[in-house]
């Protein structure tokens, strides 16, 4: 299997990898983290942001230095480090993966949106029509995936000054007594936040697309790091406002601080962040079906279109077997525990084998000359 090259006029700026990265790792996790991570290291959770945002850097370089020596994208690394057979039971890991990341994206919006807004709403009609659209976005190409995703970034952006107008009424006290539990819970609590950080392995699948490679590196980082910086401050905000006790009860702590905000011209501010926040998810779903079915066409025969039509209907009939809340919150516990290992382990690993091979054919080159 090797690299497919990607012609200029498919590819997309350097500057534009920071809108990529930063619109799949920034998701419908961002409206209820807050809840999840406290519960193992309390209010110093902070610094599990802090630790986790740093160890991302990291898990960055290697994906870089992965797709640099395997001269392609994650089939291409599969192919080098494991060879054929293997690396495509890997790469159908991943297409697994990556269509159960956008299942549990919209599902869980979905969940929000029936009940905060409508009770009634279908779970396969908003879900037929949101596939549709993605669907038709993604037969458009990577420029207009990658273009979805800019405006995904910049439209919302005006969101963030809603989590500032409670200050009014936080408490940073909240936050003291800092260091109050141990190192290995403020690490256990950046791990349950898993879930809103992944989205930066899709870097691993459209790295062939960047026109300049090693230019887009700073702006990969700096997506990482204003996903890092904004989770951060909606946390320190939010335990700032609720206690330890009133946090344990919201599940969407977001949502709920959103519910004080009042304006002259709108009584319930949730309903429209909850309406734009459909905008945010979008480029999440189209990035993760993009990835999947792409890492399809890589690993067969199958033309992209096709892959993605037979994915799309796959994701669709699984959407609806989650109607339960109970069952949701699973696909997001189980989802995070694979993400986790993923992301954070199986990354490193894979970097370390590539690094490895990487290094041995070049010796074999060099005894040959």
């Amino acid at each position: 299997m090797t690299l497919q090259k990607i012609p200029k006029q498919f590819q997309v700026s350097s500057f534009l990898v920071f809108y990529l990265i930063h619109s799949t790792q920034f998701g419908v996790g961002a409206l209820g983290y807050q809840r999840i991570i406290a519960m193992s290291a309390g209010y110093d959770a902070w610094m599990g942001i802090i630790l986790f945002g740093g160890i991302t850097h990291i898990i960055i370089y290697m994906i870089y230095k992965i797709c640099e020596k395997s001269n392609g994208d994650l089939a291409s690394a599969h192919r080098m480090a494991f060879g054929k057979w293997l690396g495509n039971l890997l790469n159908l890991f991943f297409v697994i993966y990556f269509i159960m990341t956008a299942v549990t994206v919209l599902r869980t919006y979905i969940e929000v949106v029936q009940v905060w807004l409508f009770p009634d709403l279908s779970t396969w009609f908003f879900s037929l029509i949101f596939l549709l659209l993605v669907y038709y976005i993604i037969t458009g190409g990577f420029r207009v995936i990658t273009g979805i995703a800019f405006l995904g970034v910049m439209l919302p952006s005006y969101l963030i000054l809603t989590i500032v107008l409670p200050l009014e009424y936080a408490d940073f006290r909240n936050l003291l007594p800092i260091f109050d539990h141990s190192l290995k819970d403020i690490i256990l609590s950046g791990r349950d936040m898993t879930l809103s950080m992944l989205g930066f392995e899709t870097l691993l699948m459209f790295y062939p697309f960047i026109s300049k490679p090693q230019q887009s590196k700073k702006w990969a980082h700096l997506g990482v790091f204003v996903t890092s910086f904004i989770y951060l401050i909606f946390a320190l905000i939010t335990f700032a406002y609720f206690s330890e006790g009133k946090l344990q009860k919201n599940v969407w702590a977001t949502l709920s601080i959103w519910k004080i905000i009042e304006l002259p011209f709108v009584e319930r501010v949730e309903y429209i962040g909850i309406a734009n926040w459909c905008l945010i998810i979008l480029p999440n779903v189209c990035l993760f079906l993009w990835c999947s079915s792409r890492l399809a066409k890589r690993m067969t025969k199958l033309k992209h279109r096709t892959a993605l039509t037979g994915i799309t209907v796959v994701v669709f009939i699984i959407m609806n077997q989650f109607e339960d809340r109970k069952l949701i919150n699973e696909l997001n516990s189980y989802l995070g525990q694979v993400g986790f290992y993923m992301g954070y382990v199986y990354i490193p690993l894979l970097f370390l084998v590539i690094t490895f091979v990487h290094w041995r054919r070049g010796k074999k080159e060099d005894e040959k000359i």
